[in-house]
């Protein structure tokens, strides 16, 4: 019966489980790395982007995103939406077409691929004639017309991929009907660019590299009028009357033509302009023309500037009637386009849409002065690097405001919208595509990043957009090499060309010391806690008004004058000492300077007491921000942490020291045997052990060691890595007191028992501070994470947490525990006798090393009423756990983050419910849950859109899937039809396919053309 009974309670704890904790990837925040093709659909209103790695990302109205990954590992270089259709087209550098569609499922949109396709040459022709160089999706949403490296254009049916060869256009056919004073001069080379007739979409016109452009007629399939150039040509655009074509070329020159007449010699160009000119220009690589309704047209290119003076400037230039500005980014442009107003997108030019290398820039082109647009997502997470990452969770209402209020002033330089008599709001957000139906988020939800330039800046994470809200610098309080006059934005009157910086990516720093290493915010007071690369601890407290003070620094003094150390790192920084104006937000009002001005490895904040205490490589420190005293300091630094004092280049140093040494060794044993003429072959092999263990201890091995007691003389034994204030039970079981908690690198914990005054007297008595236990773990695992649990084996609750109703008070009747979790192992004490009552090994069970640590609540996803605590660990495989507390058995794990991803574990943070961020590139966020009750993910739904103007129209379906791809009774015939040409067509003409076929039809895949053709007869 006692196995039954416990069998049932093993599956009743299974069922548990999977309504506590379920894993998912949710969202990717931030700008995606490495950007590589940009697309727009105009009637979707959606904006694409594809990227080196493969990813192709879809944006629409804020919280409407898609993303698919191809299964080659191949850059992006192409994206064009079908026009009028949910369907897009993706060209990689592997010359492969991949087809996308927006398909709905249970009311809500997926990007899925549906097809892929290679175009195929004549047996034994070179690659370059089936090379892709240019795409153009055409009007009617039923042809790709490819252009390649040869010079030839195939016509491809989509969404089939059927190539209608019928209607190619060959190179010959084009080279017999140019004139033989121009083809016997230069060949074609390939097709840079195609472009339609806005007005006949039976007309398009082929630009090939060496300058040659042709109109070619698709119904005729013949040439109707050929413009030759004298430069090589890098784009073309035709007016939207169809009476012009605009072409720019490789020497920084753009020109004019009339399109329909007849053949034009070289030099019968209407109008040819270098903006830049007189000296050499770079190329213009890009060129549009927009007309207005009133006035004169939009003339925007990109590039253009003059080589010698500027040509490392990257620039969109804008010319609209007597305006003339040359957009100056601070990274390298990959495409842009221009969105235009009215219902059927016609209208005046509205906004400018730019793709640089490191961020997404939006101009309105509508407002005096073409401000720029706040972005709502895709915002460059990485514009100085990210160096440290605090999750606070549950924000209150008017902390939220404030902080919201704050930011808002530093937004003046956005657009505004015009509204007489109002506060003017920010611009609206220009791409709209798509609706929005994630719920609205249980919480407000904020994430704080520090930078390597002395920045934190505060992002709404509550739901799919990670929305920036407020930038806090803290750079002001010290002295730099910046200039405080310095506007980017300014230009210098009357400067040629015009040039005005945009975009927020500045990646240059400038001090290294700036750099924020941690972060600590209490929701509920509104203070605030940074600290930095050289020692410096801010406290700082949100002030809805401007204040101008100075901030003094106490300094900290953490080697307790221990002797035979001296410092070798960088310098501390120098404060301030005039007043500071400091703009409404979070401001400093007190600095605490630790001597040696060393990284801060751990800090907390408890504003209940009015204290922060903070930690070292040296040692950790207990500040009264009150009062403004030093309440403790201690050293934990061990007599051979001589690699402590000599600042980053440390471990380079030690090696070179290390394998000195054991080469000294061995030669010492060498010595000796030849002195003594003895067989001491055992004393070498000793040697060479030594060495051989040495050498392993210097290699980062995927799989680390399991545990075994680590000797005392291991670097960094007293760095800090943990700290932790709680108010437990110390010195007897029936009295409670305040307590600090610290955990060191050598698997040490301090414990001090803290006497507050009462409240009355809080301003005037000091506090104090008295040891009261010290735990050295056996195996000397660095500690990475220190809790207490209360009676009831609940964590304790944050500061302030009960006073606000939010929380229970926690239960002072039963025994406490103390949770000390390292690398290695979870180990329980009981409290005040602190002896250990039960623990949880990892190490050495699975090799893996805890790396990062949280506590989180997770809520039943069937029970509103039902919940647990646990521990949330990533281990340096990265791998997540969930620890059960107080029992500290694991529950679940998953595999989350790659192993080789170091930088990613690293960044990992944790929040209070089970959700968690890491970096995936310096500039991305991935977001995964742990929790099955809380889940923030986009679901969005994408419609197609209503056509008009055409005697096809298109009506908008349900569910978002293409008419293309929806089938009647009366026309499934003619879906059975396209079918079969589309299986001819691949048993004739494409031996991959076949493969891909047999394959399938062997059970190990499915073929692309079957997929094809489901889509086609579903």
């Amino acid at each position: 019966m006692k196995r039954f009974r416990r069998h049932g309670q093993e599956s009743q704890r299974d069922r548990l489980k999977q309504e506590l904790f379920q894993f998912n990837k949710t969202v990717e925040h931030g700008f995606p790395h490495q950007p590589s093709a940009l697309g727009y659909s105009p009637s979707l209103q959606l904006l694409a982007i594809g990227t080196r790695s493969g990813a192709i990302k879809l944006y629409g109205a804020p919280g409407v995103e898609f993303m698919g990954l191809h299964d080659e590992n191949a850059a992006v270089t192409q994206v064009h939406f079908l026009p009028h259709q949910v369907e897009l087209v993706t060209l990689l550098d592997d010359n492969s077409l991949h087809m996308w569609t927006l398909k709905a499922h249970k009311g809500l949109s997926e990007l899925l691929e549906i097809g892929r396709f290679t175009l195929t040459g004549p047996p034994g022709a070179p690659p370059s004639v089936t090379r892709v160089t240019a795409v153009l999706a055409h009007s009617s949403g039923e042809l790709l017309l490819l252009g390649t490296e040869g010079g030839h254009v195939f016509i491809v049916e989509v969404p089939g991929f059927r190539e209608l060869e019928e209607r190619n256009i060959s190179l010959d056919q084009v080279a017999s009907s140019v004139p033989d004073d121009y083809i016997g001069r230069r060949n074609l080379e390939h097709v840079e660019t195609l472009q339609e007739n806005p007005v006949d979409p039976n007309q398009v016109v082929i630009g090939y590299g060496r300058g040659l452009m042709v109109i070619w007629n698709l119904e005729k399939q013949q040439a109707i009028q050929h413009i030759p150039a004298t430069q090589q040509l890098e784009s073309m655009w035709w007016t939207e009357d169809g009476g012009h074509l605009l072409s720019s070329h490789s020497d920084g020159s753009y020109c004019r033509w009339m399109a329909g007449g007849e053949d034009m010699n070289e030099e019968e160009e209407e109008k040819s302009d270098i903006p830049y000119g007189h000296f050499p220009c770079k190329a213009i690589s890009k060129i549009i023309q927009l007309p207005t309704e009133k006035g004169p047209p939009f003339l925007l290119f990109s590039g253009g500037m003059p080589r010698a003076s500027y040509g490392d400037r990257h620039c969109i230039t804008v010319i609209h009637s007597k305006t003339h500005v040359a957009l100056d980014f601070t990274s390298r442009i990959i495409d842009f386009f221009a969105i235009r107003g009215g219902p059927q997108h016609t209208g005046d030019p509205s906004a400018l849409v730019v793709l640089v290398e490191e961020e997404l820039v939006v101009i309105d082109l509508q407002t005096e002065g073409w401000p720029v647009i706040q972005t709502p997502y895709l915002v460059p997470l990485h514009s100085s690097a990210i160096t440290c990452s605090h999750h606070v969770s549950a924000i209150p209402l008017k902390l939220w405001e404030r902080v919201l209020a704050a930011g808002d002033l530093q937004s003046k330089h956005y657009s505004k919208e015009a509204r007489p008599g109002q506060k003017l709001p920010l611009q609206p957000w220009p791409i709209t595509g798509g609706q929005n139906l994630a719920p609205d988020p249980p919480q407000r939800d904020l994430l704080l990043t520090g930078h390597e330039d002395g920045t934190v800046r505060f992002w709404d994470a509550s739901g799919v957009c990670l929305c920036p809200m407020y930038k806090l610098s803290t750079s002001g309080v010290f002295h730099t090499d910046a200039d405080p006059n310095d506007n980017m934005n300014q230009g210098t009157e009357g400067e040629w060309p015009p040039f005005r910086k945009v975009g927020c990516f500045d990646p240059y720093s400038d001090d290294p010391r700036l750099g924020v290493q941690k972060i600590h915010l209490c929701k509920y007071s509104g203070y605030l806690a940074v600290a930095g690369t050289a020692g410096q601890i801010l406290m700082l407290e949100l002030n809805d008004e401007a204040a101008e003070h100075t901030v003094e620094a106490k300094v900290v003094d953490l080697l307790q004058g221990q002797e035979g150390f001296r410092w070798k790192g960088h310098t501390q920084l120098d404060v301030r000492e005039e007043p500071v104006l400091f703009p409404p937000g979070f401001q400093p009002f007190t600095l605490v300077q630790c001597q040696p001005p060393a990284v801060v490895t751990a800090l907390t904040l408890h504003s209940e007491w009015k204290l922060v205490a903070f930690g070292t490589s040296h040692g950790f420190g207990l500040y009264d921000y009150q009062q403004w005293n030093n309440v403790l300091v201690k050293c934990t630094l061990n007599p051979s942490d001589q690699l402590a004092m000599e600042g980053p280049l440390s471990r380079v140093k030690s090696i070179k020291k290390s394998l000195r040494q054991s080469f000294r060794r061995i030669r010492r044993s060498r010595v000796s045997l030849r002195k003594h003429h003895v067989n001491n072959a055992a004393k070498l092999q000793d040697a060479n052990a030594r060495l051989e263990a040495e050498l392993a201890e210097m290699e980062l091995a995927p799989v680390q060691r399991k545990i075994e007691a680590r000797s005392s003389d291991d670097s960094f034994t007293g760095l800090v890595r943990t700290i932790y204030f709680a108010d437990t039970f110390l010195s007897d079981s029936s009295h409670n007191t305040p307590s600090l908690w610290a955990g060191t690198n050598g698997g040490c914990v301090f414990a001090y028992m803290l006497r507050l005054p009462a409240a009355e007297r809080r301003t005037d008595e000091l506090v104090t501070a008295q040891p009261a236990k010290e735990i050295q773990l056996m195996h000397r695992a660095p500690v990475v994470g220190i809790v207490v649990l209360d009676g009831h084996g609940a964590p304790l609750p944050e500061p302030l947490e009960v006073a606000h109703d939010l929380a229970r008070s926690p239960d002072m009747q039963g025994s406490h525990h103390l949770v000390v979790i390292s690398e290695e192992q979870f180990k329980v004490f009981t409290l005040p006798k602190v002896s250990a009552k039960m623990k949880l090994k990892l190490t050495a069970v699975d090799g893996s090393r805890v790396r990062r640590v949280g506590v989180a609540w997770f809520g039943s996803s069937r029970s509103e009423d039902y919940g647990e605590s646990g521990l949330v660990v990533l281990t340096n495989q990265g791998d997540v756990h969930v620890v059960s507390l107080p029992t500290v058995k694991m529950q679940v794990h998953y595999p989350c983050v790659r192993r080789e991803d170091v930088s990613g574990i690293a960044s990992c943070v944790f929040t209070k419910h089970g959700q968690g961020f890491y970096l995936i590139s310096p500039s991305e966020f991935e977001r995964f849950s742990l929790s099955a009750r809380y889940l923030v993910e986009p679901r969005c739904l994408v419609e197609v859109p209503f056509r008009t103007g055409s005697a096809t129209q298109r009506r908008p379906q349900p569910d978002g899937v293409s008419s293309a791809h929806r089938i009647t009774t009366q026309d499934g015939e003619a879906a059975e039809s396209a079918a079969r040409r589309v299986m001819e067509h691949a048993l004739l003409n494409d031996e991959k396919v076949l493969q891909e076929i047999q394959k399938s039809l062997e059970g190990e895949q499915t073929s692309l053309l079957e997929n094809n053709v489901k889509n086609a007869v579903a």
